[in-house]
């Protein structure tokens, strides 16, 4: 039970004097008289009547110990040592003992809880622990608006996130009811509420705090709690069963991915114990390197720092359909002693940061005018996003709910980009561009499917692979070619080792060279069918590249993959990323047919000009327009950009892949296909790869009778210049072969898309040529002089040729754009 910190020549601070609150055990005569006989020139006799705290540093000149347990505690007078937690926090000797001491009385619930704590904490389970853990008095804030003031609650009192909620000044907690009078909120406030804000208070702080039932406990159940920032006394925070750490971590190898019970499987925020390579998760144990350098003061101890980030992404987590504020935070923020007050006044900064970097009160999210999600200093800005595909739209988005002036400018007449679906089909969704979303877990694709109730079709793993004629390739033969193709791509990546970028070589020419000397040095022969099914793994891959592979590096095809990719199921999006895409730009300020011609940052103002001759003024741009269009000079920027960032440009390659997708009038398909998502098409020869490689069915259901199917690599080029009959004709001549076997009806209604045509596209995704690198991705990234930003699936290196990555990449710029 503690009395307020005296300063010099001031009364004694005064505790709330509620029925539920510390009365004041001295007079602020009394305490100013012990004060004084403190001085330094005080004989022994006065000495034995008054003692300060001997932390170095420690500003308490009268300390009271709070804990109040021993019969003879010594209140606010003569202790032989005062035990510091914090500059207003202090227990004696005597209560010390009550507890430590085994003949005394208060000895065995120490043993208890140390027992306790032993079994789940790792740090040590020492009396000042205990005493933080289990004897400091909770502190709440007054929730009237106009009042706000911290008050202490005694002992006795154990808060709870409800009680946190609502507390007002004077409620009597026993009975959730107020006390009489008005005048409750006037009492002042203690004096040592102030002092916790300063900037030394922390760094006297003898142990960092420990959350009580953190909603992130179901998350971190493999850790040890007080490493994660929890109090290992809880029972929500008991770690998973096992005598030690080491068959712990044995028992989560059987389950990889932990899941909270009741929440979506794709959402595993953080990393379990030996677990690596999981894109978008954090480790509960350890800051990041942004966090490092947006909170440096946490280098040292990151315990406050982890339990306020790992609590706030386990709240979004929890519910990721409204907006997180530092409102709805607060009250989680379970933990004794004034430190508490620091927590709260903390938690805002986290979670503004945390914003900002699109960690949380991300996807589809919309706030309105009033609720903001970032203070008013980051709103005195203005911004134009030329492009509104994913990448523009994800950018204005996020700037708009933070408060940022936003005005989008597409050139074309409708939204979206490379994603563009057909819903003219009975019943299903073709995407004319993406559809498919690679890796649900933590993908953010997952996460605005959440937030809308949609739910996406997991793709299976079955792929009959069928020859022309009809027959079903044996699955043996399909698993020893897979089985040697992937060999073949494991001896690219041996060979690149060594290897700079002049020294590279195109990937399809590596192959072919790896292949023939396979074929010399074992004697292996092919047969005629193995050879065609490492053909269509051959097309497989350049639909992955976008590109024939005679143009793709050997040494960077696949750069990102040194990078944490998205784990889990591939799913088809049946309602379409339209539907995504819709509502990201729902309430923007989108101006279509405004097609940017130049951008000129050569003043304070950047002006940005279009077509129609109209010059847009704005702080700072974002470009998000297709790599073909940087490439093609499609807008003229003053300065000129660099020729770093050109010949990063002109390095990446602008991959082209079409589509086709047919309705039947029956599906003729189905006892061939027996419930598969997709089969695929052995090519008969080399010069027919690519040519519909793969079909897939539209409608999971089986109800409708649409497939849809892919062009890639030379047979980009060999259909470009065949109008959409003639491309529909070979399509049918293939899936007649496919079917030889029965009679497959004319299509009632397709389409054919044509991408390489479109002006303001020109391109699928991009890829790496040979000669270039990874690093292009992030050099094409680079801000020119905090005014002119990149976005777009170019410029994610982490992942590239996806929705997922143009749009991280405009979550990327936003979080730029506001920080400047």
């Amino acid at each position: 039970m503690s009395a307020g910190r005296v300063r010099t020549k001031k009364k004694a601070c005064s505790s709330e004097q509620s029925p539920d609150s510390l009365p004041l055990r001295s007079s602020g005569r009394q305490v100013k008289k012990k004060a004084a006989e403190a001085t330094d020139d005080d004989d022994d006799a006065s000495e034995k009547k008054y003692r300060k705290c001997e932390k170095a540093g420690c500003t308490a000149t009268c300390p009271v110990c709070f804990a109040s347990a021993a019969e003879r505690c010594a209140k606010n007078g003569y202790t032989s040592r005062w035990y510091h937690l914090s500059c207003g926090e202090h227990f004696c000797n005597e209560c010390f003992d009550h507890y430590y001491r085994s003949h005394k009385d208060g000895y065995e619930k120490y043993t208890a809880w140390k027992r306790i704590w032993t079994s789940n904490g790792k740090s040590e389970p020492s009396p000042k622990a205990f005493m933080a853990d289990q004897q400091l008095p909770y502190w709440v804030q007054c929730t009237k608006p106009e009042c706000g003031k911290w008050r202490q609650l005694t002992k006795e009192i154990q808060l709870t996130p409800q009680i946190a909620k609502t507390y007002r000044c004077g409620m009597k907690l026993n009975n959730s009811t107020k006390t009489e009078g008005s005048d409750q909120c006037s009492m002042p406030e203690d004096l040592r509420v102030a002092e916790v804000s300063d900037h030394w208070w922390y760094s006297m702080l003898i142990l960092p705090p420990l959350l009580k039932d953190s909603v992130a406990a179901p998350f971190l159940a493999a850790y040890y709690p007080d490493c994660v920032g929890m109090s290992p006394s809880c029972t929500s925070t008991n770690r998973l069963p096992g005598e030690s750490n080491l068959v712990k971590l044995e028992h989560l190898k059987s389950v990889p991915n932990l899941t909270v019970a009741g929440m979506n499987k794709y959402f595993q925020p953080f990393y379990q114990p030996n677990e690596c390579g999981k894109a978008l998760c954090v480790r509960p144990d350890v800051m990041e390197l942004d966090e490092l350098y947006e909170f440096p003061e946490y280098s040292r101890d990151p315990t406050m720092y982890l339990a306020l980030r790992n609590l706030i992404l386990a709240l979004w987590y929890t519910n990721c359909k409204e907006a997180l504020t530092p409102q709805k935070c607060i009250h989680h923020i379970i933990v004794r002693g004034l430190v508490r007050i620091r927590c709260v006044q903390e938690m805002a900064r986290i979670l503004y940061f945390m914003t900002r970097k699109g960690l949380i009160n991300t996807g589809i999210l919309s706030v309105s005018t009033d609720q903001y999600l970032l203070p008013k200093e980051y709103h005195n800005k203005s911004v134009i996003i030329v492009g509104a595909g994913a990448a523009g739209l994800a950018a204005a988005r996020q700037l708009h709910n933070f408060g940022i002036k936003v005005i989008v400018l597409e050139a074309k007449d409708r939204i979206g980009g490379r994603v563009w679906d057909d819903k003219t089909f009975p019943g299903v969704t073709v995407g004319r561009g993406a559809q498919i979303v690679n890796g649900c877990v933590n993908n953010p694709m997952a996460l605005m499917c959440e937030q809308l109730g949609i739910k996406m079709h997991k793709l299976g793993e079955k792929c009959d692979l069928i020859q022309e004629g009809g027959r079903i390739t044996d699955p043996t033969i399909d698993k020893r070619m897979d089985f040697h193709f992937n060999a073949i791509l494991d001896v690219v990546s041996e060979w690149r080792k060594d290897k700079t970028q002049h020294q590279d070589v195109p990937l399809g020419e590596k192959i072919q060279e790896i292949y023939k000397a396979f074929i010399r040095e074992s004697g292996i022969q092919f047969s005629e069918l193995e050879e065609k099914v490492l053909q269509f793994h051959l097309s497989n891959l350049e639909y992955a590249c976008g590109s024939n592979l005679s143009q793709v590096s050997a040494r960077s095809w696949d750069h990102n993959e040194f990078f944490a990719q998205f784990a889990g199921d591939h799913t088809l999006l049946t309602v379409g990323y339209s539907t995504i895409i819709d509502k990201l730009a729902e309430g923007l300020d989108i101006r279509l047919n405004f097609p940017v011609q130049s951008i000129d940052y050569s003043g304070e103002e950047v002006q940005v000009t279009t077509a129609d001759g109209t010059v847009w003024r704005t702080q700072k741009v974002l470009v998000t327009v297709p790599l073909a269009l940087l490439q093609k000079n499609a807008i003229q920027f003053n300065p000129p950009l660099s020729e770093k960032k050109i010949k990063a440009i002109n390095s990446l390659g602008a991959g082209v892949i079409e589509k086709i997708a047919l309705q039947f009038p029956y599906r003729f398909w189905d006892s061939k296909i027996q419930g598969a998502d997709f089969f695929g098409h052995v090519p008969p020869n080399s010069s027919q790869r690519g040519l519909f490689s793969v079909f897939y069915d539209m409608d999971p259901e089986g109800k409708q009778s649409i497939l849809m199917s892919v062009v890639t690599g030379d047979a980009v080029t060999t259909i470009k210049n065949l109008d959409d009959k003639q491309v529909l004709q070979q399509c049918m001549t293939v899936l007649r072969e496919l079917f030889k076997e029965q009679e497959v009806p004319d299509p009632v209604k397709f389409f054919v898309t044509r991408w390489s045509k479109d002006p303001w596209l020109q391109m699928a995704y991009s890829f790496v040529k040979t000669g270039g690198s990874g690093e292009a991705y992030d050099i094409i990234a680079e801000d020119i002089q905090g005014t002119i930003f990149f976005a777009g699936e170019a410029t994610n290196r982490h992942f590239p040729q996806t929705v997922t990555g143009a749009y991280l990449s405009g979550v990327r710029e936003a979080s730029k754009i506001a920080a400047f």
